[in-house]
């Protein structure tokens, strides 16, 4: 229910209950009810006369609910109410594992496509494979039935133990699978790879309760290949458990340095400091940010900026730095309350400001050309802030990059974005991955994989398929345009189709990624005499 129309129609019952408390004195029945504002009596006041009075029966339950997320609505945009369905969706996301069937797949054409069977896995165990396309989960056919992904998921998750019935089409056959569910691992490193000799790269998705764990691994990986710098890929990534920022951050800072700190109205300032025992105290950092950075990685991204610590690469944070405390309820519904906000070591808030239109927050930035200017970008100078060495930052709602990358809207043409539309790419990597299978599921080498698609002649295959299959045909000149900015993307999603997964996909999108370009072209030491953000083209 939106939360106008519930207040219009809680003024609808507060007015039915004036007029009942009228027509009761009208027949001399004194009926006045302690309303105390400061003891929450009167909204459980007008629920119990709801449920007394109502002249229709009344779902209590729903209405309380209502009742809940209208109350908390009035505090601010991230305290809310979470039903058990919610809620259990929430924990699980960060929980680093969940009960399923173990595999991972796109939707490209309106059927489920099986994109990597996880070794190991319930789904392995019991035999489907790369490629196969799921007809039906149990008795509900879900290929060609526009049923939602979300809705896909949540029909093959369920608790380990219970069993699932897959039917797929493999090759023409329609073949059922019986499938036990179990425990399958959620990993929030999507990939970690050398960009060269001494530069790695890592990029995370989330902050999970495994993160400092797969973090740790992946570190180890690099530096035993000569890693001496990383580029610390932390856009979209939204956040999650603080604990695991902390661990991050104390990996790269010396013994004291500050980390954050908390404080609220009733939660007395807590300091978090760094205790010199991190693994990556000489290893040179670079941490890449954009409008989808939020939470535990503006933690990370501020800790390493106030300490002079490496350089942040790319486009102002989101702006999330609210403390969430959880409390759950014994029907297994709860809140998220916000108590306190978090601070980074030069004391800004990393919280933005609420405003009327907080939850467009991202698309005023992006009208107001925030993406593509550094000057447009709203910095609240009133306050100066310095970080460890010195250098002035300023505070505004998020962490603002020491180097700005602007959006790059440069070849993006009408072909491009019809394709867009049409998901014309996504499905293009599913028809070579049905012709070329068995060639690229052998491959588990990063130069072999090149190589291969570089055979495949991806571009005069994938202008054949866009005329054919959606009558997309480049305008003149187009192709010259794009093809710079689309060819990468192919071979990152044909890519993906072999042994190495997503880091094949994020290796390949590395050719047209400008971000990761600058941060590797720029030094990953702060010049704190440098100003606090400067513009990548105005810097070449």
């Amino acid at each position: 229910m939106k939360r106008e129309t519930f207040v219009i129609a809680l003024l609808g019952i507060v007015i039915g209950i004036l007029i009942t408390l009228t027509f009761n004195r009208a027949f001399n029945t004194d009926r006045r009810f302690d309303g105390d504002y400061d003891r929450w009596r009167k909204l459980n006041l007008i629920l119990e006369q709801v449920q007394n009075n109502y002249v229709d029966t009344i779902d209590m339950k729903k209405m309380t609910d209502a009742a809940v997320v209208a109350a908390l609505s009035e505090l601010d945009p991230h305290s809310v109410y979470l039903p058990p369905v919610d809620l259990e969706a929430s924990e699980t996301e960060l929980a680093g594992n969940f009960d399923g069937i173990g595999i991972q797949f796109n939707v490209p054409n309106d059927t489920a496509i099986v994109l990597s069977v996880i070794p190991g896995g319930p789904s392995e165990k019991a035999g489907l494979m790369q490629g196969d396309r799921i007809i039906k989960v149990n008795e509900r056919v879900i290929a060609g039935s526009d049923t939602p992904q979300d809705t896909m998921v949540r029909l093959m998750k369920g608790p380990s133990g219970t069993k699932v019935t897959i039917t797929v089409n493999r090759d023409g056959t329609s073949i059922p699978f019986e499938i036990t569910r179990g425990k399958i691992p959620v990993h929030c490193i999507d990939a970690a790879f050398m960009l060269d000799d001494t530069t790695g790269y890592i990029r995370l998705s989330k902050f999970s309760r495994t993160t400092g764990k797969e973090f740790s691994a992946a570190a180890d990986k690099l530096l035993s290949e000569g890693m001496t710098r990383l580029i610390f890929d932390l856009r979209g990534n939204t956040g999650g458990y603080f604990d695991q920022a902390l661990l991050l951050c104390n990996e790269f800072l010396e013994e004291g340095a500050p980390i954050v700190y908390m404080e609220g109205l009733h939660r007395a300032r807590q300091d978090f400091n760094a205790d010199g025992r991190g693994s990556l105290l000489d290893v040179e950092i670079s941490v890449l940010t954009d409008e989808g950075t939020a939470s535990s990685s503006e933690i990370f991204a501020g800790a390493i900026q106030d300490n002079d610590r490496g350089v942040i690469v790319g486009r102002r944070t989101f702006g999330k730095g609210l403390v969430q405390e959880p409390i759950n309820f014994t029907d297994g519904s709860g809140i998220r309350l916000t108590v306190a906000r978090f601070y980074t070591p030069s004391g800004r808030c990393i919280q933005k400001p609420y405003s009327d239109d907080y939850a467009y927050d991202i698309y005023e930035r992006y009208v107001h050309g925030e993406f593509t200017e550094a000057d447009s970008i709203r910095i609240d100078r009133s306050v100066e802030y310095h970080t460890a060495g010195g250098r002035a930052v300023y505070g505004g709602g998020g962490i603002i990059p020491d180097l700005f990358v602007p959006m790059d809207t440069t070849k993006v043409t009408d072909f491009y974005v019809k394709c867009n539309r049409k998901a014309t790419q996504m499905r293009f990597a599913s028809a070579m991955f049905d012709r070329f299978r068995t060639g690229l599921t052998e491959i588990d080498d990063f130069g072999r994989l090149e190589e291969y698609l570089d055979s495949l002649d991806l571009g005069s295959a994938f202008l054949e398929y866009a005329s054919r299959v959606d009558g997309i045909v480049p305008r003149p000149g187009e192709w010259d345009k794009t093809k710079s900015y689309l060819m990468p993307q192919l071979y990152a999603l044909v890519g993906r189709y072999s042994k190495l997964d997503d880091e094949a996909f994020y290796r390949f999108y590395t050719g047209i990624d400008e971000t990761l370009k600058a941060a590797v072209n720029a030094p990953s030491t702060v010049d704190v005499n440098a100003p606090s953000t400067v513009d990548v083209n105005a810097a070449e």
